[in-house]
């Protein structure tokens, strides 16, 4: 009988849920993405910074005056990393001063810009540290800390101080100025002013601006005092421009005056409470006519805030909250990312969207791979990123009994397919950032060898992994499933009449590579038998045809490529296929 030339057409992905039998899409893989349905090799990453001083936490990036500024937040600091904006040069890491921060190895970073409304120019990086790396719900507030980008010191959001006067055994102190942001509820301190003095009420009468304090003044005089908002969260922070938002502890969402960090006070800063459960994460949103706008997720629900000025009777009502759903999970509080405007996130048990609306986003392809396998107690160091570039969106995670990440699944928005990184070495990432303007994802993990330092890599550069001057080959393959779809025998979707094995007399690779690549045979007799796999069959880019004589009742393919320089994105396969023997043995 003549061989059948057939092409090697199969749905985009990597099928992890189920049995590979049964599997319509790939079986199995490391280090490769799917474009135009079609499996290529990811790219290659160096290490650009050697010598972080701890694991990193949290990330930021941003760019200004030709320069990259990568901000890395770890349990006992902040560190910032200065890189050109064309192939990750720089210097780095230079040590934030930062008043108001306690070191704790539960230190979890959020991180946000807010910009000049003034248009001076002096944008402010926003950073707080929570101390919930070990528990989502841990009510311990920690101050959110700000100051101006892209310098390296930082300083308590709502911490001001200013020149006031008081007089001896009276409760109120008179300003100059009637911009300051004091009101009900300020801590005050300095000279002549007793232990626990807040601020009770403030008025402005005549142009002059009068506090009434909690307790009589010991001193007459004009001072330069210090007040304090008490501005303290357990959740984190996000700018919804030109609004600074706190949240936390039984749903607390906070917001400043517009573009002010340190007034708390005014009439359109605001504070209420959404929900009984913690607020975790605020993203802004577009609000359109009702802009600013946010979403915000809690422990078991989503909100939205909008900026919606409504009078009634003497009072302004400035912010709406709506509840979006309270049916809703969040796996951690760093597995929130926007995508083109739609919201997408690790749920508990699911994986969410919101595109207006929440729903589930749909996964038949690596779901249980994820839920069943992930390291529960260490929740929190789940975390999301995206490759625009390749239209995707990476889930990194701590799978089986490790603690920390060393794993990712990916959801590829453009191919609408899951796939993952098969535990490959570059999987290995705690926190990670992207930028518009730096072209290259930057990760943070430890370093390639067993030195114990900790590193940022830029990814998707070249092919190789790079540390040092150590160049080393990134393993990539892919695999299918059962070839006998192809020749309506054994593992073909309809059921197929014979018994017959597949034999596989040839392979016509057609790939866009550089470097040798491989293929291997693999398969068994019985869906619950053990795979016996050829030796490797080696091609080059100029390799013709690769004739075997190769056969299994249930045939699958690897290929793959793990040399120095080695890059491939799959064309049209062929392959040579007849049936085999008849024989209905196990594996001998």
């Amino acid at each position: 009988m003549t061989a059948k030339v057939v092409a090697l057409t199969i749905k985009p992905g990597i099928q992890r849920d189920g049995t590979q039998f049964n599997s319509p899409t790939y079986v199995d893989g490391q280090w490769v993405r799917f474009q135009n349905g079609l499996p290529r090799k990811m790219g290659g990453y160096k290490g650009i910074f050697l010598n972080a001083s701890g694991i990193s936490r949290g990330m930021t990036m941003s760019s200004s005056n030709g320069l990259n500024y990568v901000v890395s937040g770890y349990n006992n600091g902040l560190e910032q990393f200065i890189t050109d904006n064309d192939d990750g040069v720089g210097t780095g890491p230079t040590a934030y001063s930062m008043t108001g921060f306690s070191a704790n190895a539960n230190n979890l970073w959020q991180f946000d810009i807010g910009y000049d409304v003034t248009g001076g120019g002096t944008n402010k990086l926003i950073a707080h540290p929570g101390q919930n790396l070990t528990d989502i719900d841990s009510t311990v507030n920690t101050r959110p800390l700000y100051g101006d980008f892209t310098g390296t010191t930082l300083s308590p959001v709502g911490v001001f101080t200013a020149s006031a006067t008081i007089t001896n055994t009276s409760n109120q102190m008179t300003f100059a100025a009637t911009n300051l942001g004091v009101g009900a509820g300020v801590t005050v301190t300095g000279t002549g002013i007793p232990a626990n003095t807040t601020v009770v009420s403030a008025i402005i009468t005549g142009g002059v601006y009068t506090a009434t304090l909690s307790n009589n003044a010991t001193a007459s005089g004009t001072y330069t005092f210090t007040f304090d908002n008490n501005i303290s969260v357990s959740g984190g922070v996000v700018m919804l421009h030109p609004y600074l938002f706190v949240y936390g502890n039984y749903g607390l969402i906070q917001n400043c005056a517009a573009g002010d960090f340190n007034n708390w006070t005014s009439s359109d800063a605001n504070i209420n409470s959404v929900s009984t459960g913690k607020v975790v994460k605020g993203l802004p949103l577009r609000g359109g006519t009702t802009s600013p706008a946010g979403l915000f997720w809690t422990l078991d629900s989503v909100v939205r805030v909008t900026y919606s000025p409504t009078t009634v009777g003497n009072l302004t009502y400035y912010w709406r909250y709506d509840l979006v759903t309270s049916q809703s999970s969040i796996m951690s509080s760093q597995c929130v990312i926007e995508y083109d405007g739609i919201f997408y996130w690790a749920g508990v048990d699911r994986f969410l969207m919101y595109n207006g609306v929440v729903k589930e986003v749909p996964n038949t392809q690596n779901m249980n791979w994820f839920f069943d396998n992930l390291n529960y107690v260490q929740r929190q160091k789940v975390w999301v990123t995206k490759v625009p570039r390749w239209g995707e969106i990476w889930f990194f995670y701590p799978r089986g009994d490790s603690v920390e990440c060393n794993d990712a699944i990916v959801y590829n928005v453009r191919e609408q397919t899951w796939y993952d990184a098969g535990q490959s070495p570059a999987a290995a990432r705690s926190a990670g950032t992207y930028s518009e303007v730096f072209h290259y994802p930057i990760w943070g993990g430890v370093a390639a060898n067993s030195s114990g330092k900790y590193t940022l890599w830029q990814h998707e550069t070249g092919t190789d992994q790079i540390y040092t001057n150590q160049v080393t080959a990134v393993n990539s393959y892919f695999e299918t499933p059962s070839l006998g779809t192809y020749a309506g025998l054994v593992g073909a979707q309809q059921q197929p009449g014979d018994n017959l094995w597949t034999r596989c007399e040839r392979v016509e690779p057609d790939f866009v590579q550089s470097g040798q690549m491989y293929v291997t045979v693999t398969g068994k007799g019985y869906a619950d038998d053990t795979d016996i796999t050829s030796d490797p069959y080696v091609f080059n880019p100029d390799t013709l045809k690769v004739d075997m004589r190769e056969q299994r009742r249930e045939m699958r393919l690897r290929f793959g490529s793990n040399t120095t320089g080695g890059n491939y994105f799959m064309g049209k396969v062929l392959l040579s296929l007849d049936t085999g023997d008849s024989r209905s043995t196990g594996n001998p």
